[in-house]
C-alpha cells in the first residue's frame, strides 16, 4: 500500500518545476475570471458590497487553516509582534482594499471592464519589483528584453479586446437582450468615474500584495499560514467595517440560493484556492511570474461571456487574444534564459573556487606567501 500511495508523489516529482508553475497559474486565470461574471450577477441581485466580501473570507479562512495547521506544523517559525504586523498589512492591502476597491469599482462599470483594467497589474508589479530589487531586470541582456516586452504585449493585447471591437466572428444562436445585460451590468445609474479610481486602486492594491508577500516569506516560510493570518486579520478588518455601516439586520441574510453559490464560489475558488496558488507560485517563480498571467483573464472573460452569457465575439478579441499569449511567451521565455545564465553562473563559480582550492595557481591558499621562522 505504502508503495501503491508513493506511486503519484513520485509521478508529480518527475513533472518539471516550471510545468507546475504554468499549470498553477491556469488553473488561477479559470477560476478568477469565473469569478468577474458570477460576482456581476451577485452585485445585480443587490447583495451588499461589504457583507460579501465579509462572508467570502470567512470561507475561505476555514478552508486554509486547517491546510496550514496540518501541513506546516514543522516549518511554521514562532509568531513575534513584528510578524503579526506584517499579516495584519497584508490583509489590510492584499485582501481588505484589494477586495473592497475591486467590487465597488465592478459594481460601476462592468466584468469586461474591470479585467481589462487588471492588466495594468504586471506592469505596476513589474515595476514595484524592480524598485525594491525583488526581480532583476537586466536591459542589456535578452532575459531582461524579454520580460519587458512580454508585459508591454500582453498589457497591449488586453487593451486591443477592450477599445478595438472589429467586425463580428462568433454570434451565438442563442445570444439575448437579456444575457447581454446581465454580463455588462446596467450601465445607468453608475458613476464610471468612481468605478475606474476604484479599479485602478484595485490594481495598485493587488500589485502592492503579490510584492510585499515575496520578502515575508523569506523570513516566514510557512506560506498557508501566512495567508491564513492575513485572511483572518482581513475577516476582522471587515467585520468591524460592516458592523458599522451595515445597520439593517437583511443585508446579512441571504434571500436565494443563488446568492449562496456565489459566496461559496468567492469564498472557495477566488479566495481560498487562489490565495493558496498565489503565494506558492511567488515563492517558486517570483511575482513577476504571478502578475504576468493577469491578461489571460481578459480572454478568459470574453470567452465566458460568448460561451456562457451568449456576448458575440468580435474580431478584437482574437487579436487581443493573440497578443496576449505572445506575451506570455515572451516572460516565460526571459524567465527561462533568466534561470540558465544564474545556473551557468553559478557553475562558473563553483569551477573557479574548486580551481582556486585544487589547483596548482591556488597553492597560496594553502602556503605561505612569505617564509615562517620556522624555515
Amino acid at each position: 500500500m505504502g508503495e501503491a500511495g508513493a506511486a503519484p508523489a513520485r509521478r508529480m516529482d518527475m513533472v518539471p518545476e516550471r510545468a507546475k508553475l504554468h499549470t498553477a497559474m491556469t488553473i488561477f486565470q479559470f477560476g478568477y475570471a469565473g469569478n468577474h461574471v458570477i460576482m456581476r450577477t451577485a452585485l445585480n441581485m443587490g447583495v451588499s458590497k461589504l457583507i460579501f466580501p465579509l462572508y467570502r473570507n470567512i470561507i475561505a479562512l476555514f478552508v486554509l487553516v486547517p491546510f496550514a495547521y496540518l501541513l506546516e506544523k514543522k516549518d511554521r517559525p514562532a509568531l513575534t509582534p513584528s510578524f503579526l504586523v506584517q499579516f495584519f498589512f497584508l490583509g489590510l492591502v492584499g485582501i481588505t482594499l484589494n477586495q473592497g476597491s475591486y467590487i465597488f469599482g465592478l459594481d460601476n462599470t462592468s466584468p469586461t471592464f474591470a479585467s481589462a483594467v487588471e492588466n495594468a497589474v504586471p506592469a505596476v508589479t513589474f515595476i514595484l519589483a524592480a524598485l525594491l530589487r525583488i526581480e532583476q531586470v537586466h536591459l542589456t541582456r535578452k532575459d531582461g528584453i524579454a520580460k519587458v516586452l512580454g508585459t508591454l504585449t500582453s498589457v497591449s493585447g488586453a487593451s486591443v479586446i477592450t477599445l478595438y471591437k472589429g467586425p463580428i466572428i462568433y454570434r451565438p444562436n442563442s445570444a439575448s437582450d437579456k444575457s447581454h445585460i446581465l454580463f455588462l451590468g446596467d450601465a445607468k445609474e453608475k458613476n464610471w468615474t468612481l468605478g475606474c479610481i476604484c479599479l485602478i486602486g484595485h490594481c495598485l492594491f493587488w500589485s502592492s500584495w503579490i510584492v510585499l508577500q515575496s520578502p515575508v516569506l523569506k523570513k516566514y516560510p510557512a506560506r498557508l499560514s501566512v495567508v491564513s493570518y492575513s485572511c483572518f486579520f482581513s475577516v476582522m478588518q471587515f467585520l468591524a467595517i460592516a458592523a458599522y455601516i451595515e445597520r439593517d439586520s437583511e443585508a446579512w441574510q441571504f434571500n436565494s440560493s443563488w446568492e449562496v453559490f456565489t459566496v461559496f464560489y468567492s469564498g472557495l475558488v477566488a479566495s481560498a484556492m487562489s490565495f493558496a496558488i498565489q503565494i506558492w507560485v511567488i515563492d517558486r517563480g517570483g511575482p513577476v511570474f504571478v502578475s504576468a498571467y493577469l491578461p489571460m483573464q481578459t480572454m478568459l472573460v470574453a470567452i465566458m461571456a460568448t460561451i456562457v452569457l451568449g456576448e458575440e465575439f468580435y474580431l478584437g478579441g482574437i487579436i487581443g487574444a493573440l497578443l496576449i499569449i505572445a506575451g506570455l511567451y515572451l516572460v516565460v521565455l526571459g524567465k527561462n534564459e533568466e534561470s540558465k545564465y544564474t545556473t551557468e553562473k553559478a557553475m562558473i563559480s563553483s569551477i573557479a573556487e574548486n580551481t582556486w582550492v585544487e589547483g596548482p595557481g591556488k597553492s597560496s591558499l594553502e602556503q605561505p606567501l612569505l617564509p615562517t621562522n620556522d624555515e
